[in-house]
């Protein structure tokens, strides 16, 4: 496995992350617990070091399982989660959102379930259109001064957010954006227009997820299977809907078979060449070894050249991209 910088930072993490919102089976769908630990493993072994997780995931089951299974190996990982949903399925309202208030009591309970003193880099979810970003700047400095979080990102912000949250850290000496998260595939182009311009410029780590399209980009629906297009009520999941999707799930099959490779190889690879971290989110242990398939599979300059052809982005204005 080989390895990056996160961001402006001097943290070493792997060039694939493991993503475990398939860690458990409180949503109705996903891995028991001996099956996530069995993934985790795998994930170790192949020397990935970078796990991440939310209190949303499976209602707070992702984050237990990943307490008991990291036991005797906590320090090996940079571990990250991430909060503003809650940990249950109706949560109070104190708890939701990107408030201080929400940021610490999140923060308080991902760390009792993930049995751990610190979290390595905490994640704001989402943005809730309410709070300001120098409460959510100042929120994330205050629990890194107390030694709960060593790194803060932002996850599905919109690029004006990141810039203004990073430039508010930056102009205060608070703790810097470290990262930012958000979906990146052959299937969603969009991040290419502002995103990732703005995490170059600003030195912000882009951790990308669903780089399989939700699983589009393998072509296992072609097949009938269901998998996430029917797991998670349809969430996460991009649709084979039109001519240039399919288009593009041919490519990624008909390179996939030059290279002797798997299709969600080739897709990870064309993640991970534009210089992200990209996640993975295996529910099964078949699943998380073919994944880690990517991290050796090189495409050349013509495989990416007709990857992005068949795919046809195109870059308009700022936050105008045609995927």
């Amino acid at each position: 496995m080989d390895y990056t910088t996160l961001g402006r930072t001097g943290l070493q993490v792997s060039r694939l992350a493991l993503g475990t919102g398939n860690f458990g089976t409180r949503w109705g769908y996903g891995a028991q617990p001996d099956a996530a630990t069995a993934i985790l493993d795998a994930y170790d072994e192949a020397g990935g070091n970078f796990i991440d997780s939310a209190d949303v995931y499976q209602f707070g089951e992702s984050e237990e399982i990943l307490g008991e299974a990291l036991q005797g190996r906590r320090d090996r990982f940079v571990l990250a989660t991430k909060f503003s949903q809650g940990a249950v399925p109706q949560p109070d309202r104190l708890t939701t959102g990107a408030s201080r208030r929400a940021m610490v009591q999140s923060a308080e309970a991902s760390l009792k379930r993930l049995k751990t003193d610190r979290i390595d880099l905490y994640w704001v979810h989402y943005p809730d259109a309410v709070t300001p970003s120098e409460e959510i700047v100042r929120g994330l400095d205050d629990l890194a001064r107390a030694g709960k979080i060593l790194y803060a990102g932002l996850s599905n912000f919109p690029a004006w957010r990141l810039v203004r949250a990073a430039t508010i850290a930056e102009l205060t000496n608070a703790l810097p954006i470290a990262a930012a998260q958000f979906e990146h595939s052959l299937v969603h182009h969009e991040p290419e227009a502002d995103l990732f311009p703005a995490c170059a410029a600003l030195g912000i780590a882009p951790v990308t997820w669903s780089p399989l399209g939700g699983g589009v980009l393998t072509g296992k629906y072609r097949k009938g299977e269901t998998g996430r297009a029917e797991g998670f009520g349809g969430r996460v999941f991009q649709p084979e809907n039109n001519a240039r999707r399919t288009a593009t799930v041919d490519a990624v099959l008909a390179i996939a078979e030059e290279l002797g490779a798997s299709p969600d190889q080739v897709a990870i690879a064309w993640a991970s060449a534009h210089g992200s971290v990209p996640l993975i989110g295996p529910r099964t242990l078949e699943q998380a070894k073919s994944n880690l398939g990517a991290v050796s599979l090189k495409l050349s300059a013509d495989h990416l050249e007709l990857l992005d052809n068949a795919s046809t982005f195109t870059a308009g204005a700022p936050g105008k991209a045609v995927a």
